[in-house]
């Protein structure tokens, strides 16, 4: 396996193309400097010596020695020892809830964007589970499927908006059968359930389908996202918003915590209810239950031996740029008597 230590100074590599156009410009202001002097016939008889393809590869090997340079300093490495690392941990999916009653404030900055932050803080917590994405509202799909690639999550994670279902509702039964389905069905245990809800407009059978995924052995928990009060959801134009949600009625639309419903999906599911607050997201309380349920074994092959390789680099870097500097900007003589078309024209005194 090959990779770079420190790859962020390859970057240095897009300084290549200034160095060509610098080069190109100082070859034509030198060939502008030249024609204002005189002939450039008569110049060149004048500097016999002078060596324009000189120039060119003292620039080639300048570059040449820059770029091994960059990469060495990149430092690249071959792995050298692979050998497989014994994981235990639990797999867990987080439903999340993006319903248009997820974009209410009374949860800062609003109820969707206060779960996001949460369950990135959770994924910065997570060692040795894996973890999987489902959303939803009147509809749910998986966002990303059960994986141990935690920088994947964080970024499937950011791409989640309320706009992205175009079906609106708060299907929590589709959401949680869903979820089952993404899990192991030959596990009958080491496997968790986040639901993260304001759980309004609640439209299919939540409780069914939380007791079908306990027989399943997953463990389901809820966090209610949300006030008991409630507050109005917010409506965007362009980025800027243009009001609340309104009724037929002409009245401001005020979604509240379904926090019963939630309790019961909870319990058929034998796991926790947490309410969420502006001070707490209830994501460490469900993680200390995660951390006592009994964990799988998994067997990952990784490479753990890394070899650096920069020293090889830096040497043709030293050898190139001593090559730069061997090479003189005249015609050696060696190379005049290499000529072979030179024609002799002094005279044979023999």
């Amino acid at each position: 396996m090959f990779r770079f230590a420190h790859s962020i100074y390859l970057y240095a590599l897009a300084a290549i193309p200034l160095f060509l156009l610098l080069f190109a410009l100082m070859l034509r202001w030198r060939h502008v400097a030249i024609k204002k002097i005189g002939d450039r016939i008569l110049i060149k008889k004048l500097m016999p010596d002078a060596s324009v393809p000189k120039y060119w590869l003292r620039f080639v090997v300048i570059i040449l020695a820059f770029a091994a340079l960059v990469v060495g300093i990149a430092n690249p490495q071959i792995g050298t020892k692979l050998e497989e690392v014994k994981r235990e941990g639990v797999d867990i999916v987080i439903a999340l809830d993006v319903s248009n009653s997820m974009r209410a404030e009374d949860i800062r900055p609003n109820r969707l964007e206060r779960s996001k932050q949460a369950i990135s803080r959770l994924v910065d917590k997570l060692q040795n589970d894996r973890i999987g994405i489902v959303v939803f509202a009147g509809t749910a799909f998986v966002q990303l499927p059960i994986t141990n690639d935690f920088a994947a999550a964080k970024l499937f994670l950011s791409t989640i908006e309320p706009d992205m279902l175009a079906t609106q509702g708060t299907a929590i039964g589709a959401a949680i059968e869903l979820a089952s389905n993404s899990f192991d069905k030959k596990d009958k245990k080491f496997k968790s359930l986040i639901i993260i809800t304001d759980g309004e407009n609640h439209e299919d059978d939540a409780l069914g389908e939380a007791k079908k995924a306990a027989e399943q052995g997953i463990i389901i928990h809820t966090i209610g996202m949300g006030s008991i009060a409630g507050g109005p959801i917010p409506i965007y134009r362009n980025n800027a918003q243009s009001g609340f949600l309104k009724d037929k009625e002409g009245n401001t639309v005020v979604t509240k915590l379904n926090e019963d419903m939630l309790k019961q999906v909870a319990d058929a599911g034998r796991g926790k209810f947490v309410r969420a607050s502006n001070s707490e997201d209830g994501l460490g309380v469900l993680l200390n239950e995660i951390n006592k349920m009994e964990k799988k074994n998994y067997g990952t092959k990784v490479f753990t031996d890394y070899a650096d390789r920069f020293q090889y680099l830096l040497v043709v870097a030293l050898l190139l740029l001593l090559l730069e500097f061997a090479i003189a900007e005249k015609k050696s003589k060696w190379w005049e008597n290499l000529n072979l078309f030179k024609v002799n024209t002094k005279p044979n005194r023999s």
